[in-house]
């Protein structure tokens, strides 16, 4: 039979022996605690960079997204030049030939292998490429928003030339344009290539790279903006004509791009303002076609549907 003392003795074990098993759950949480933290801040997950992306100042956001958006024009006009080179040394290619080689450097490698090349270069795999950008199949509302958004440029760019015509202003020649009247032959391939090559690389750039760059500094107003802008300015090496001219065709693209910029913020899919861009382009270059093709049988309205194409945001 045991006595007061040995009761104490066994209560004093037990409380012991809780007391240890406490301390290693707590111990325990916290080493639970700090891999999950270390998970967190440092290691990368799927399709993510291979370290945390931080959101950095807005000036080093404006700068990164600036240097993407000129550089890929440079590119292009390199490219461009390089095809010129080829043209030269064979003694002249078909202009079809020149065409294709010309959107496959100009857009395909200027604009899209930039905007890939650059996501890459900051660690992003293939999938996180897709998710960053957001490249996905577009739902019937984003297709209505394509067209919901293409009314919405029209009216916008009609708005826009009547002001800018009772003002007085001039504006530049787009050299698409120029091309397209001397050879109508050409429109056919223009009108497929901007739902083919055009819109996708250009988005890919300028929404998917230098916006959603801006993006993960600025609010959504301000990098829309921005992105605009830079996208609008960089046409200014597209057009024909003085520099006032140039400038007036700069701002009116500013618009349309405006568009682009918030169809893609509001669907978070690139394939949205792809087609939005795809769709404005192709149907003036219609337009382009229709007039140039009948032009004696609608008179004044050719010129003005040959106007319509320095509207073009390519």
């Amino acid at each position: 039979m045991t006595g007061p003392s040995g009761d104490d003795s066994v209560d004093r074990v037990t409380t012991d022996d809780e007391a240890a098993a406490a301390d290693e759950t707590a111990a325990a949480d916290e080493t639970a605690m700090a891999g999950e933290t270390a998970t967190g801040s440092g290691a990368a997950t799927a399709g993510e960079p291979s370290e945390t992306v931080v959101a950095d100042s807005p000036a080093v956001a404006v700068a990164a997204a600036v240097g993407l958006g000129v550089l890929g024009p440079v590119i292009a006009v390199v490219g461009g030049q390089g095809v010129f080179l080829v043209d030269r040394l064979v003694g002249g290619l078909p202009l079809f030939v020149s065409l294709v080689l010309t959107l496959i450097v100009g857009q395909y490698v200027a604009f899209g292998g930039l905007a890939v090349g650059y996501l890459a270069w900051r660690g992003f795999d293939r999938s996180g490429i897709r998710s960053y950008l957001g490249v996905r199949r577009p739902s019937l509302t984003d297709l209505g928003l394509v067209v919901g958004g293409w009314v919405v440029i029209v009216l916008t760019l009609l708005v826009v030339s009547t002001v800018v015509q009772l003002l007085g202003a001039e504006t530049a020649s787009n050299q698409s344009a120029e091309l397209a009247v001397q050879n109508p032959t050409i429109i056919p391939l223009f009108i497929v290539a901007m739902f083919l090559v055009v819109g996708p690389s250009e988005e890919i750039l300028y929404r998917g790279v230098v916006q959603g760059r801006l993006r993960e500094s600025l609010p959504a107003a301000p990098a829309i903006a921005i992105a605009s802008g830079i996208f609008a300015f960089i046409h200014v090496m597209a057009l024909t004509g003085g520099i006032s001219g140039r400038l007036t065709t700069v701002a009116i693209l500013f618009f349309p791009s405006l568009v682009f910029g918030a169809v893609y913020e509001h669907t978070e899919n690139l394939v949205v303002p792809a087609l939005l861009h795809g769709l404005h382009n192709a149907v003036i270059f219609t337009l382009l076609y229709v007039t140039v093709t009948y032009s004696d049988e609608l008179g004044e309205m050719a010129e003005g549907g040959a106007a319509l194409v320095s509207l073009l945001p390519i």
